[in-house]
Protein backbone atom coordinates (compact mmCIF):
# COMPACT_ATOMS: atom_id res chain seq x y z
CA UNK A 1 0.00 0.00 0.00
CA UNK A 2 1.48 3.34 -1.27
CA UNK A 3 0.92 5.92 1.30
CA UNK A 4 1.37 9.96 0.88
CA UNK A 5 2.05 12.05 3.97
CA UNK A 6 1.76 16.08 3.05
CA UNK A 7 4.47 17.71 5.18
CA UNK A 8 6.32 14.69 5.79
CA UNK A 9 9.74 16.19 5.96
CA UNK A 10 9.54 17.20 9.95
CA UNK A 11 8.10 16.99 12.61
CA UNK A 12 5.24 14.73 13.33
CA UNK A 13 4.97 13.87 9.52
CA UNK A 14 8.64 13.59 9.70
CA UNK A 15 8.02 10.64 12.32
CA UNK A 16 5.40 9.38 10.72
CA UNK A 17 6.87 8.84 7.17
CA UNK A 18 9.81 7.11 9.16
CA UNK A 19 7.36 4.60 11.16
CA UNK A 20 4.91 3.70 8.24
CA UNK A 21 8.46 2.78 6.36
CA UNK A 22 9.72 0.78 9.16
CA UNK A 23 6.09 -1.30 8.73
CA UNK A 24 6.39 -2.17 5.50
CA UNK A 25 4.76 0.79 3.53
CA UNK A 26 5.58 2.49 0.61
CA UNK A 27 5.79 6.46 1.53
CA UNK A 28 5.80 9.68 -0.42
CA UNK A 29 6.53 12.53 1.71
CA UNK A 30 5.80 16.11 0.26
CA UNK A 31 7.30 19.33 1.40
CA UNK A 32 7.43 22.56 0.20
CA UNK A 33 11.30 22.68 0.34
CA UNK A 34 12.14 20.58 -2.75
CA UNK A 35 16.01 20.24 -2.01
CA UNK A 36 15.09 18.93 1.74
CA UNK A 37 12.56 16.80 0.85
CA UNK A 38 14.40 15.17 -1.70
CA UNK A 39 17.33 14.69 0.91
CA UNK A 40 14.96 13.70 3.85
CA UNK A 41 12.76 11.15 1.20
CA UNK A 42 16.46 9.70 0.34
CA UNK A 43 17.64 9.43 3.89
CA UNK A 44 14.27 7.61 5.06
CA UNK A 45 13.97 5.14 1.79
CA UNK A 46 10.72 7.32 0.44
CA UNK A 47 9.99 9.41 -2.45
CA UNK A 48 9.79 12.97 -2.69
CA UNK A 49 6.52 14.58 -4.50
CA UNK A 50 6.47 18.53 -4.41
CA UNK A 51 2.94 18.79 -6.05
CA UNK A 52 0.42 17.84 -3.17
CA UNK A 53 -2.54 17.27 -5.42
CA UNK A 54 -0.62 14.73 -7.44
CA UNK A 55 1.53 12.77 -4.50
CA UNK A 56 -2.48 12.56 -3.11
CA UNK A 57 -3.87 10.93 -6.51
CA UNK A 58 -1.54 8.27 -6.16
CA UNK A 59 -1.92 6.77 -2.81
CA UNK A 60 -4.62 4.70 -0.90
CA UNK A 61 -4.27 6.84 2.24
CA UNK A 62 -3.05 10.34 2.51
CA UNK A 63 -1.59 12.01 5.25
CA UNK A 64 -2.23 15.83 5.97
CA UNK A 65 0.27 16.58 8.58
CA UNK A 66 1.13 20.61 8.15
CA UNK A 67 1.03 23.26 10.73
CA UNK A 68 -2.62 23.90 11.82
CA UNK A 69 -2.68 27.53 10.39
CA UNK A 70 -2.46 25.77 6.85
CA UNK A 71 -4.71 23.16 7.46
CA UNK A 72 -7.79 24.56 5.68
CA UNK A 73 -5.92 25.41 2.60
CA UNK A 74 -4.53 22.26 2.34
CA UNK A 75 -7.67 20.40 2.81
CA UNK A 76 -8.99 22.41 0.19
CA UNK A 77 -6.32 21.50 -2.80
CA UNK A 78 -5.75 18.03 -1.72
CA UNK A 79 -8.81 16.75 -0.82
CA UNK A 80 -10.58 16.82 -4.86
CA UNK A 81 -7.15 15.12 -5.93
CA UNK A 82 -8.35 12.01 -4.14
CA UNK A 83 -9.11 8.20 -5.68
CA UNK A 84 -12.42 6.33 -5.33
CA UNK A 85 -11.78 3.86 -2.50
CA UNK A 86 -9.02 6.28 -0.79
CA UNK A 87 -8.72 7.54 2.75
CA UNK A 88 -8.22 11.27 4.07
CA UNK A 89 -6.58 11.79 7.34
CA UNK A 90 -5.52 14.77 8.91
CA UNK A 91 -3.74 14.83 12.13
CA UNK A 92 -3.67 18.37 13.48
CA UNK A 93 -3.92 19.72 17.28
CA UNK A 94 -8.04 20.20 16.42
CA UNK A 95 -10.48 18.49 15.02
CA UNK A 96 -13.85 20.41 14.37
CA UNK A 97 -12.40 22.38 11.38
CA UNK A 98 -10.84 19.60 9.85
CA UNK A 99 -13.34 16.83 10.38
CA UNK A 100 -16.58 19.08 8.47
CA UNK A 101 -14.00 20.52 5.85
CA UNK A 102 -13.04 17.26 5.00
CA UNK A 103 -16.28 15.87 4.96
CA UNK A 104 -17.60 18.57 2.85
CA UNK A 105 -14.79 18.41 0.29
CA UNK A 106 -13.86 14.72 -0.47
CA UNK A 107 -15.13 13.32 -3.90
CA UNK A 108 -17.71 10.26 -3.36
CA UNK A 109 -16.45 7.16 -2.84
CA UNK A 110 -13.29 8.41 -0.79
CA UNK A 111 -13.55 8.24 3.43
CA UNK A 112 -11.85 10.72 5.64
CA UNK A 113 -10.85 9.94 9.18
CA UNK A 114 -9.80 13.08 11.64
CA UNK A 115 -6.99 12.13 13.94
CA UNK A 116 -4.69 13.44 16.79
CA UNK A 117 -1.59 11.18 17.83
CA UNK A 118 -1.31 12.70 21.65
CA UNK A 119 3.03 12.45 21.25
CA UNK A 120 5.79 14.38 19.82
CA UNK A 121 8.73 13.28 17.08
CA UNK A 122 10.38 12.05 20.23
CA UNK A 123 8.65 8.86 20.98
CA UNK A 124 10.24 5.51 19.62
CA UNK A 125 6.88 3.68 18.55
CA UNK A 126 3.10 3.81 18.94
CA UNK A 127 3.56 1.47 21.82
CA UNK A 128 1.79 3.01 24.84
CA UNK A 129 1.07 6.21 23.21
CA UNK A 130 -2.57 8.09 22.73
CA UNK A 131 -4.24 8.42 19.34
CA UNK A 132 -7.81 10.26 19.44
CA UNK A 133 -9.87 9.28 16.53
CA UNK A 134 -12.94 11.40 15.96
CA UNK A 135 -14.89 9.99 13.09
CA UNK A 136 -18.50 11.52 11.98
CA UNK A 137 -18.74 8.57 9.86
CA UNK A 138 -17.25 4.90 10.73
CA UNK A 139 -16.61 3.39 7.38
CA UNK A 140 -14.43 -0.07 6.24
CA UNK A 141 -11.62 2.68 6.51
CA UNK A 142 -12.02 3.43 10.07
CA UNK A 143 -12.10 -0.13 11.36
CA UNK A 144 -8.50 -1.00 9.55
CA UNK A 145 -7.06 2.09 10.94
CA UNK A 146 -8.36 0.98 14.71
CA UNK A 147 -7.32 -2.48 13.93
CA UNK A 148 -3.67 -1.30 12.69
CA UNK A 149 -3.27 1.17 15.95
CA UNK A 150 -4.50 -1.98 18.21
CA UNK A 151 -2.04 -4.10 16.63
CA UNK A 152 0.45 -1.25 17.54
CA UNK A 153 -0.49 -1.48 21.28
CA UNK A 154 -1.48 2.34 20.77
CA UNK A 155 -4.21 3.67 23.60
CA UNK A 156 -6.74 4.70 21.29
CA UNK A 157 -9.72 7.21 22.28
CA UNK A 158 -12.49 7.45 20.11
CA UNK A 159 -14.88 10.96 20.79
CA UNK A 160 -16.44 13.80 19.06
CA UNK A 161 -14.80 16.28 17.08
CA UNK A 162 -16.33 18.63 19.78
CA UNK A 163 -15.25 17.09 22.70
CA UNK A 164 -11.50 16.63 21.91
CA UNK A 165 -11.37 20.27 21.29
CA UNK A 166 -13.08 20.87 24.33
CA UNK A 167 -10.67 18.62 26.82
CA UNK A 168 -7.57 20.29 24.43
CA UNK A 169 -8.79 23.29 25.53
CA UNK A 170 -7.62 21.82 28.81
CA UNK A 171 -4.88 19.37 28.45
CA UNK A 172 -3.12 21.04 25.07
CA UNK A 173 -4.39 24.88 25.86
CA UNK A 174 -4.26 25.53 29.58
CA UNK A 175 -1.42 23.19 30.46
CA UNK A 176 0.81 24.76 27.88
CA UNK A 177 -0.14 28.64 28.44
CA UNK A 178 0.63 27.52 32.85
CA UNK A 179 3.99 25.97 31.56
CA UNK A 180 4.98 28.41 29.12
CA UNK A 181 4.03 31.41 31.50
CA UNK A 182 6.22 29.84 34.74
CA UNK A 183 8.73 29.35 32.42
CA UNK A 184 8.62 32.80 31.64
CA UNK A 185 8.18 34.14 35.10
CA UNK A 186 11.39 32.47 35.97
CA UNK A 187 13.39 33.68 33.16
CA UNK A 188 12.07 37.67 34.10
CA UNK A 189 13.25 36.95 38.10
CA UNK A 190 16.63 36.15 36.76
CA UNK A 191 15.82 32.61 38.17
CA UNK A 192 19.08 30.66 37.62
CA UNK A 193 17.43 26.94 37.12
CA UNK A 194 20.26 24.65 37.49
CA UNK A 195 21.42 26.80 40.67
CA UNK A 196 17.40 26.49 41.82
CA UNK A 197 17.62 22.48 41.22
CA UNK A 198 20.13 22.14 44.40
CA UNK A 199 17.71 23.48 46.68
CA UNK A 200 14.64 21.54 45.37
CA UNK A 201 12.62 18.94 45.90
CA UNK A 202 12.27 16.09 43.60
CA UNK A 203 8.82 17.22 42.49
CA UNK A 204 10.58 20.69 42.02
CA UNK A 205 12.94 19.11 39.75
CA UNK A 206 10.25 17.08 37.57
CA UNK A 207 8.25 19.82 37.17
CA UNK A 208 11.58 22.28 35.58
CA UNK A 209 11.55 18.82 33.56
CA UNK A 210 8.07 18.95 32.51
CA UNK A 211 7.87 22.40 31.93
CA UNK A 212 11.10 22.04 29.49
CA UNK A 213 9.41 19.55 27.75
CA UNK A 214 6.89 21.92 26.99
CA UNK A 215 8.90 25.03 26.17
CA UNK A 216 11.40 23.23 24.43
CA UNK A 217 8.68 22.83 21.63
CA UNK A 218 8.47 24.69 18.38
CA UNK A 219 6.81 27.81 19.33
CA UNK A 220 5.26 28.54 16.18
CA UNK A 221 3.21 24.96 17.15
CA UNK A 222 2.59 26.26 20.79
CA UNK A 223 1.22 29.53 19.15
CA UNK A 224 -1.06 27.73 16.61
CA UNK A 225 -2.60 25.48 19.04
CA UNK A 226 -3.95 28.88 21.46
CA UNK A 227 -5.32 30.39 18.61
CA UNK A 228 -7.08 27.57 16.40
CA UNK A 229 -8.87 25.87 19.33
CA UNK A 230 -12.40 28.18 19.60
CA UNK A 231 -12.57 26.86 23.42
CA UNK A 232 -8.97 28.23 24.32
CA UNK A 233 -9.95 32.10 25.37
CA UNK A 234 -12.32 30.33 28.02
CA UNK A 235 -9.42 28.64 29.87
CA UNK A 236 -6.96 31.19 29.53
CA UNK A 237 -9.30 33.47 31.22
CA UNK A 238 -10.44 31.33 33.72
CA UNK A 239 -7.02 30.50 34.41
CA UNK A 240 -5.96 34.36 34.49
CA UNK A 241 -9.01 35.40 36.78
CA UNK A 242 -8.47 32.30 39.01
CA UNK A 243 -4.97 33.50 39.92
CA UNK A 244 -5.40 37.18 40.27
CA UNK A 245 -8.14 36.05 42.64
CA UNK A 246 -5.62 34.05 44.64
CA UNK A 247 -3.39 36.59 44.10
CA UNK A 248 -5.86 38.47 46.01
CA UNK A 249 -6.46 36.54 48.61
CA UNK A 250 -2.67 36.53 49.94
CA UNK A 251 -1.95 39.65 49.50
CA UNK A 252 -5.09 40.89 52.12
CA UNK A 253 -4.34 37.95 54.25
CA UNK A 254 -7.21 36.13 53.65
CA UNK A 255 -6.59 32.79 54.84
CA UNK A 256 -9.65 31.27 55.26
CA UNK A 257 -10.36 31.95 51.54
CA UNK A 258 -7.13 30.68 50.12
CA UNK A 259 -7.68 27.53 52.27
CA UNK A 260 -10.75 26.92 50.51
CA UNK A 261 -9.74 27.44 46.96
CA UNK A 262 -6.78 24.62 47.69
CA UNK A 263 -9.46 22.62 49.57
CA UNK A 264 -12.14 22.14 46.86
CA UNK A 265 -9.64 22.29 44.32
CA UNK A 266 -8.03 19.55 45.71
CA UNK A 267 -11.39 17.48 46.10
CA UNK A 268 -12.05 18.25 42.17
CA UNK A 269 -9.30 16.00 41.05
CA UNK A 270 -9.58 12.92 40.28
CA UNK A 271 -8.13 9.92 42.65
CA UNK A 272 -5.62 11.87 44.44
CA UNK A 273 -3.88 8.66 46.07
CA UNK A 274 -3.42 7.15 42.42
CA UNK A 275 -2.50 10.70 41.50
CA UNK A 276 0.40 10.54 44.44
CA UNK A 277 1.06 7.26 43.97
CA UNK A 278 1.98 7.93 40.08
CA UNK A 279 4.24 10.72 41.01
CA UNK A 280 6.11 8.85 43.82
CA UNK A 281 6.73 5.83 41.12
CA UNK A 282 7.84 8.81 38.79
CA UNK A 283 10.38 10.43 41.66
CA UNK A 284 11.67 6.63 42.45
CA UNK A 285 12.05 5.85 38.67
CA UNK A 286 14.53 9.02 38.55
CA UNK A 287 16.63 8.32 41.93
CA UNK A 288 16.40 4.51 40.89
CA UNK A 289 18.79 4.93 37.63
CA UNK A 290 20.83 6.94 39.88
CA UNK A 291 21.27 4.57 42.54
CA UNK A 292 21.93 1.83 39.48
CA UNK A 293 24.56 3.78 37.96
CA UNK A 294 26.08 4.53 41.73
CA UNK A 295 26.42 0.70 42.37
CA UNK A 296 28.32 0.43 38.82
CA UNK A 297 31.06 2.43 39.03
CA UNK A 298 33.92 0.55 37.81
CA UNK A 299 31.64 -1.99 35.91
CA UNK A 300 30.63 -2.77 32.86
CA UNK A 301 26.99 -1.14 31.78
CA UNK A 302 25.16 -0.84 28.52
CA UNK A 303 23.66 2.51 28.15
CA UNK A 304 21.32 3.45 25.32
CA UNK A 305 20.87 6.99 23.91
CA UNK A 306 16.88 7.63 24.37
CA UNK A 307 17.08 10.15 21.27
CA UNK A 308 19.39 8.18 19.14
CA UNK A 309 18.72 5.10 19.87
CA UNK A 310 22.32 3.62 19.82
CA UNK A 311 23.61 2.20 22.74
CA UNK A 312 27.11 2.44 24.25
CA UNK A 313 28.87 -0.49 26.37
CA UNK A 314 31.77 -0.63 28.36
CA UNK A 315 33.01 0.38 31.87
CA UNK A 316 31.41 3.08 34.41
CA UNK A 317 34.28 4.89 34.59
CA UNK A 318 33.27 8.24 36.16
CA UNK A 319 29.67 9.42 37.92
CA UNK A 320 28.68 13.27 37.80
CA UNK A 321 25.78 15.26 38.98
CA UNK A 322 24.43 15.88 34.85
CA UNK A 323 26.94 14.08 33.20
CA UNK A 324 29.01 10.19 33.02
CA UNK A 325 31.92 9.01 32.05
CA UNK A 326 31.60 5.74 29.86
CA UNK A 327 35.34 3.99 28.98
CA UNK A 328 34.43 2.17 25.82
CA UNK A 329 38.03 0.47 24.90
CA UNK A 330 40.51 2.85 24.75
CA UNK A 331 38.14 6.09 24.50
CA UNK A 332 36.15 7.65 27.19
CA UNK A 333 33.01 8.74 26.31
CA UNK A 334 31.02 11.49 27.89
CA UNK A 335 27.13 11.00 28.29
CA UNK A 336 24.54 13.30 29.22
CA UNK A 337 22.69 11.19 32.53
CA UNK A 338 19.19 13.12 31.10
CA UNK A 339 19.70 11.37 28.12
CA UNK A 340 20.39 7.75 28.55
CA UNK A 341 18.75 4.90 29.84
CA UNK A 342 20.82 1.71 31.51
CA UNK A 343 19.72 -1.63 30.26
CA UNK A 344 18.82 -4.23 32.45
CA UNK A 345 20.98 -7.58 32.18
CA UNK A 346 19.12 -8.85 29.97
CA UNK A 347 18.52 -6.21 27.59
CA UNK A 348 22.55 -5.96 27.83
CA UNK A 349 22.83 -9.58 26.66
CA UNK A 350 20.61 -9.54 23.56
CA UNK A 351 22.62 -6.38 22.42
CA UNK A 352 26.04 -8.29 22.99
CA UNK A 353 24.36 -11.43 21.19
CA UNK A 354 23.30 -9.33 18.17
CA UNK A 355 26.30 -6.83 17.79
CA UNK A 356 29.71 -8.73 18.86
CA UNK A 357 31.42 -11.14 17.61
CA UNK A 358 30.83 -14.98 18.57
CA UNK A 359 33.22 -18.24 18.53
CA UNK A 360 32.03 -21.71 18.47
CA UNK A 361 33.73 -24.69 20.16
CA UNK A 362 33.30 -28.44 20.05
CA UNK A 363 33.62 -30.78 23.17
CA UNK A 364 33.21 -34.09 23.30
CA UNK A 365 32.44 -35.82 26.99
CA UNK A 366 32.22 -39.42 27.89
CA UNK A 367 28.56 -39.79 30.35
CA UNK A 368 27.33 -42.90 31.83
CA UNK A 369 24.62 -44.28 29.24
CA UNK A 370 21.76 -43.04 30.76
CA UNK A 371 22.56 -39.44 30.66
CA UNK A 372 20.43 -37.12 28.76
CA UNK A 373 22.46 -34.84 26.15
CA UNK A 374 19.94 -32.49 25.93
CA UNK A 375 19.58 -31.84 29.76
CA UNK A 376 23.26 -31.65 29.72
CA UNK A 377 23.06 -28.60 27.10
CA UNK A 378 20.54 -26.67 29.15
CA UNK A 379 22.05 -26.81 32.20
CA UNK A 380 25.38 -25.95 30.10
CA UNK A 381 23.28 -22.76 28.48
CA UNK A 382 22.90 -21.09 32.11
CA UNK A 383 26.81 -20.98 31.83
CA UNK A 384 27.83 -17.04 31.90
CA UNK A 385 28.71 -15.97 28.61
CA UNK A 386 27.44 -18.85 26.82
CA UNK A 387 25.11 -17.80 23.88
CA UNK A 388 24.03 -21.70 23.02
CA UNK A 389 24.63 -25.28 23.29
CA UNK A 390 23.79 -27.91 20.58
CA UNK A 391 24.42 -31.15 20.86
CA UNK A 392 26.22 -32.14 17.36
CA UNK A 393 27.14 -36.13 18.42
CA UNK A 394 26.10 -38.98 20.36
CA UNK A 395 28.62 -42.33 20.32
CA UNK A 396 28.50 -45.55 21.73
CA UNK A 397 31.56 -47.74 20.30
CA UNK A 398 35.01 -49.64 20.56
CA UNK A 399 36.36 -46.53 22.09
CA UNK A 400 33.93 -45.94 24.33
CA UNK A 401 33.69 -48.13 27.63
CA UNK A 402 31.09 -49.80 28.22
CA UNK A 403 28.06 -48.45 29.62
CA UNK A 404 29.13 -45.01 28.50
CA UNK A 405 28.52 -42.74 25.74
CA UNK A 406 30.27 -40.39 23.77
CA UNK A 407 28.64 -36.54 23.64
CA UNK A 408 29.92 -33.74 21.18
CA UNK A 409 28.38 -30.18 22.15
CA UNK A 410 28.88 -26.65 20.27
CA UNK A 411 29.51 -24.38 22.63
CA UNK A 412 28.70 -20.72 21.28
CA UNK A 413 30.24 -18.13 23.30
CA UNK A 414 30.79 -14.15 23.27
CA UNK A 415 34.28 -14.67 25.06
CA UNK A 416 36.94 -17.64 24.90
CA UNK A 417 36.95 -17.68 28.99
CA UNK A 418 33.18 -18.66 29.01
CA UNK A 419 34.85 -22.09 27.54
CA UNK A 420 36.98 -22.73 30.74
CA UNK A 421 33.53 -22.43 32.79
CA UNK A 422 31.65 -25.02 30.50
CA UNK A 423 34.28 -27.43 31.19
CA UNK A 424 34.24 -27.57 34.56
CA UNK A 425 30.84 -28.06 34.63
CA UNK A 426 30.99 -31.29 32.55
CA UNK A 427 33.49 -32.03 34.69
CA UNK A 428 31.47 -31.49 37.68
CA UNK A 429 28.87 -34.15 36.60
CA UNK A 430 31.35 -36.40 36.73
CA UNK A 431 32.70 -36.50 33.04
CA UNK A 432 35.79 -36.69 31.36
CA UNK A 433 36.64 -34.27 28.39
CA UNK A 434 37.96 -36.31 25.61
Amino acid sequence: MKITIIGGSRGLGKWIAVYLISKGFDVIITSRDQISGQKIAAKINGEYHFDNQKAASQSKIVIIAVPIENMESVIKKVAPSMVPGSLLIDVSSVKEMPAYLMQATIPEGVDFLPMHPMFGPRVRSLEGQVVVLTPLIKSQWYYKVLKFLEKEKAKILVTSPEKHDKMMSVVQVLTHFTYISIASTMEKMGVDIKESRKFASPIYNLMVDTISRIVAQNPYLAYSIQTHNKYAPISRNTFIKTAHNLKKDLDQHEKEKFVKEMSSAAKNLDDLEAALGRSDKAISALSQEISILKESIGKEVGLRHIYSDKVHVGILDELKPDFLRLKVGKKIIKLKIANIEVLDSRKLWNWKIKNLESRKFDISAVFPSPSNADIIASALEKVEGVISVKVMDIYQGPSIEPDMISITFRIKVLDISSIKEVQDLIKGFGSKIR
